[in-house]
């Protein structure tokens, strides 16, 4: 989402980095780009202001200014100042003393709660909890199927009525069958709405008031721009929020929202969806979405992630493989079906300095081009997976009829394969960080 913001930011912080002193006239040049392209990237101007005011005051000190680096010195203001920004009060749910607790999710109309609903049960199941879904969306009568569907498919109980009741009368129930049932988190999927349409909104403070939530959180599409940050102050004047879920943020919007929301409505961000997958739902963690903004990377959700999706006895084993130079191309499909369900979008977004990088790659080099490879490797035979200099241009050929594809296609996976067995090679070689940095030069 914020690619084209971090590319202007990168440009500015490479000018920056690329002197060996700075005038008060370069920083003061330097953070009139950062604001331009923060507004640019539908900022709140005053959020925008202030984050460059308080840059602004801390780096025209002779502290930084007579530094060493002092280029560097101003990203890293830069970066604690928008860690700042996006920091709220408690970015974790809040659990109550007895069980179970609750978390009532409440959005606009099409901001994707039903789903949110669904993964937030699952994150919540992953880390030992024991959740259980509450139909009250009686408005929109798919929604109670499409969350019954949902959980059925995740393994996690739905409380529902059909829409004959009412949701005050669901939310009710649904909480005596999760403490009857031994639940510890009942998460309530209420109806959406329009924060305009008053009769609505009273109805939601009713259920509010039934439930007595240990956690109110608004489900906005990050995608809406400033619209979001609207009407989630409208939301918690009226429901008092305690968190927030921005939907969509693996989409292509500016991404302004998210560096206001928190400081406009002084509501923390909880959650962040980055996808349609059921997993696609991640903690959110300010000093990393700030190092995502600034080009820097998410090494730690990055490993997060791989841990999420590699088997611990494969990556040894592959390890191994990598050592004595037996990587072959049976390794390599697996590679690609971990990235793919990591999400090859969000691990490129955390690889620190791929910003930079990425007018290196392919332009066609995408999601599809790794299903494109996947189906040229499984029309290959064991033997060929395990020994691709066997494959002359009659099995080529052979193989990309197989797959659908041509042999340039089979041709590209192959200098990719032994591209990244030479890279393997000399990783495991490694000893040192410039051992590492002298790779990638």
């Amino acid at each position: 989402m914020f690619e084209a913001l971090t590319d202007k930011l990168n440009g500015v912080f490479q000018k920056l980095t690329g002197r060996g002193r700075l005038t008060e006239k370069d920083v003061d040049d330097a953070l009139r780009q950062v604001r331009l392209a923060l507004l640019e990237a539908d900022v709140n101007f005053r959020v925008a202001r202030e984050l460059v005011n308080r840059v602004k005051d801390r780096a025209v000190g002779g502290e930084v200014l007579e530094s060493l680096s002092p280029g560097q010195q101003v990203v890293k203001i830069v970066h604690e100042e928008l860690t700042g920004v996006l920091t709220g009060h408690d970015h974790k749910l809040v659990q109550g003393e007895g069980e179970p607790s609750v978390v009532m999710l409440v959005g606009l109309q099409g901001s994707g709660k039903t789903t949110t609903a669904a993964k937030l049960a699952r994150h919540l199941a992953q880390s030992g909890q024991r959740p259980l879904l509450v139909a009250a969306d009686l408005r929109r009568p798919a929604a109670i199927q499409q969350l019954t569907v949902l959980g059925n498919e995740l393994g996690i109980p739905v409380y529902q009525e059909g829409t004959s009741s009412t949701p005050v009368k669901v939310a009710k129930a649904g909480l005596k069958q999760a403490r009857e049932s031994g639940a510890s988190w009942a998460v309530v999927d209420t109806g959406g709405r329009l924060h305009v349409d008053d009769e609505l909104m009273e109805e939601l403070e009713e259920v509010r008031r039934a439930l007595s939530p240990q956690e109110v959180l608004l489900v906005a599409d990050a995608m809406t721009g400033q619209d979001a940050v609207q009407s989630a102050q409208e939301f918690h004047e009226r429901v008092n929020l305690t968190g927030l879920v921005l939907t969509k943020l693996d989409g292509d919007a500016r991404g302004g929202a998210a560096i206001s929301i928190t400081h406009v409505t002084g509501v923390p961000i909880k959650f962040t969806g980055v996808g349609e997958r059921a997993d696609a739902l991640e903690p959110f963690y300010p000093d990393r979405m700030a190092s995502r903004i600034l080009g820097m990377g998410d090494i730690v959700s990055l490993v997060e992630k791989a841990q999420q999706a590699v088997d611990e006895t494969k990556a040894k084993e592959l390890e191994r493989k990598i050592r004595h130079a037996t990587f072959d191309l049976e390794d390599f499909l697996e590679q690609f079906q971990s990235v793919r369900k990591m999400g090859f979008a969000q691990v490129l977004e955390m690889i620190p300095g791929f910003s930079q990088m990425r007018d290196r790659l392919p332009q066609d080099f995408d999601e599809k081009q790794i299903v494109k490879f996947e189906a040229i490797i499984h029309s290959m035979t064991p033997q060929e997976r395990h020994d691709p200099d066997i494959l002359n241009g009659r099995r080529r050929r052979r193989i990309a009829l197989g797959s659908g594809t041509t042999p340039r296609d089979v041709n590209q996976l192959l200098n990719q394969f032994r591209q990244a067995q030479k890279l393997m090679r000399h990783l495991s070689k490694a000893r040192t960080p410039k051992d590492l940095q002298s790779l990638f030069r």
